[in-house]
């Protein structure tokens, strides 16, 4: 029992580590800096990291009880579409930035009347309708759970002695990631939001949107390259 706990604890531990990894990081810092709320914000953490378990989850059903085994290429090939899928959510955030057009606006929901900063994509008529929430969040930790998948399996494989342990370590690692990457949400988020609702900060706000995004597509470019590069399939 005491190796189990220990097993689960490290689990526990490497989950939280693991939600810091660069392309994590990168990827999430591209979706909150399109956020304008540090509950959204926060909440873009926490779909990450589910998406992210769930992959592992089934990944692990099939490594434990399928006896499948994860060739070094498949996990290049993963790690190479997450690169591609981190150049998307640069292009994404970089035109979401190129159509608002950020402005103080004062409108009333029945007697109850506020003041927020609103974004147009062009129109001169529009709505007062609040967007409603994206599950791209859990689309990318999906895919990130699907890349990183390779190592974990084989940590897994090396260390348990049984089917239920080795699930245990899993589930338990993917809540480590969850927290990590909520917390890292949060703490990205603080910025965002705060220069979002500033005006004074309102250029600061679309430096942090274009910074993030240019960070994606530059980042998953090297992804792409490196892995393309060590596999062969750029050339020698």
């Amino acid at each position: 029992m005491e190796q189990l706990w220990a097993l689960l604890s490290l689990g526990f531990l490497l989950g939280l580590r693991h939600a810091l990894d660069a392309d994590h990081v990168v990827a999430v810092s591209a979706i909150v800096a399109q956020t304008r709320q540090l509950t959204k914000a926060a909440l873009v953490g926490v779909l990450w990291g589910v998406g992210h378990t769930f992959t592992l989850s089934i990944m692990g059903l099939l490594v434990l009880f399928g006896k499948l085994s994860i060739s070094s290429s498949l996990a290049q090939a993963a790690e190479f579409l997450v690169g591609f899928m981190l150049i998307l959510l640069g292009i994404s955030t970089l035109w979401t930035l190129r159509r608002q057009r950020i402005h103080l606006h004062r409108h009333s929901h029945g007697a109850e009347e506020h003041i927020h900063f609103h974004g147009h994509a062009g129109a001169r008529e529009h709505t007062h309708e609040h967007p409603e929430w994206s599950w791209k969040p859990l689309v990318v930790g999906m895919i990130h759970g699907l890349a990183g998948s390779a190592a974990l399996m084989l940590l897994v494989l090396g260390t348990v002695r049984s089917e239920l342990a080795g699930l245990l370590y899993i589930l338990v690692f993917g809540a480590g990631s969850i927290g990590g990457m909520l917390l890292v949400s949060f703490l990205l988020g603080l910025p965002v939001v705060w220069a979002a609702h500033a005006p004074a900060l309102q250029r600061a706000h679309r430096a942090i949107a274009l910074t993030a995004g240019l960070a994606s597509i530059v980042f998953g470019l090297w992804m792409m390259l490196e892995i393309g590069t060590l596999e062969g399939w750029l050339g020698p």
